[in-house]
């Protein structure tokens, strides 16, 4: 089975864990430098972080699939516009959930998904990009972790980055994958690279100065449990941008009416009793004669 699963389950474990234990961040990479007013830690009720996120319009979030696929929205709620995933920027409760109809955990398409949120976020959202072919400098944002293996970070909280570039697919072959739909993405220094925590997060590019959306994080590009070990598999948002465009524009599902209440029946009138005739009275008798 592709490892989004172990990655997604092993969020999952990390959120439910301690405070003590670990949570997520970017193998290789370095704190964030600036402020992303569109990033998402997409988190549990409680407000444990699970996956990363991006706000692409005032009510929505793009994220993996495999992030939440049979999962109730009320359980979810996003953190917004802040690097620190345990404060700031802004808290909004998740209302609805969009898998893609092609995702499979065992295949190589369609690990991308839509957040319906309570109401329009106050942060500014992401454009998507229009391209992104191999050779694009990029940049990944995550809460993921910092060392490779499962378990060997302490708690962080702070959002962090790592610049690379989408390579060609063939650097990606060992494993399924999509090169119509999916990015593979270069492991610095074959020890750099998205890892535990990171899935849903981020892939960025730059045009004209200012950060689009390119991808969603979504499985190592090997079958290793270690992570940086080989490129990283992004969802490509462009290949997509044709269902996210429909999600957008799905109308809000309105709350089911509650029925109204029956009106109460008009009593009926309680008629006036009959009053009984009077008996008339006997006549008289007529007397009868004196002989």
């Amino acid at each position: 089975m592709i490892n989004r699963l172990v990655l997604c389950l092993a969020a999952l474990v990390l959120a439910a864990a301690p405070a003590s234990a670990v949570e997520p961040f970017i193998v290789g990479g370095v704190a964030a430098d600036q402020e992303y007013p569109f990033v998402v830690s997409l988190q549990s009720s409680t407000g444990k972080h699970n996956c990363g996120g991006s706000l692409i319009a005032p009510d929505r979030v793009v994220t993996a699939a495999h992030c939440v696929q049979g999962r109730n929205p009320d359980m979810l709620k996003v953190r917004i516009g802040s690097n620190d995933n345990s404060q700031g920027g802004e808290e909004l409760r998740a209302t609805g959930l969009a898998v893609h109809p092609e995702y499979n955990p065992d295949g190589a398409r369609g690990d991308i998904a839509m957040v319906r949120l309570e109401k329009a976020a106050a942060a500014a959202p992401i454009p998507l990009g229009a391209s992104a072919a191999p050779g694009t400098t990029t940049r990944l944002l995550g809460w993921g972790q910092t060392c490779p293996e499962l378990g060997c970070a302490d708690k962080p909280t702070q959002l962090q980055q790592l610049d690379t570039s989408i390579v060609a697919p063939e650097e990606c072959a060992t494993v399924a994958f999509d090169g119509a739909v999916e990015l593979c993405t270069d492991n610095p220094g074959d020890t750099a690279g998205s890892c535990y925590g990171d899935s849903g997060g981020p892939q960025l590019a730059k045009v004209d100065s200012k950060w689009v959306l390119v991808g969603v994080t979504s499985r190592p590009g090997n079958d290793s449990d270690t992570c940086g070990t080989a490129p990283s598999i992004y969802t490509s948002v462009v290949a997509y941008t044709a269902w996210i465009t429909e999600q957008l524009a799905a109308p809000t599902p309105q709350p089911e009416p509650s029925p109204e209440p029956s009106p109460e029946p008009t009593p009926e009138p309680t008629p006036e009793p009959t009053p009984e005739p009077s008996p008339e009275p006997s006549p008289e008798p007529s007397p009868v004669p004196t002989p």
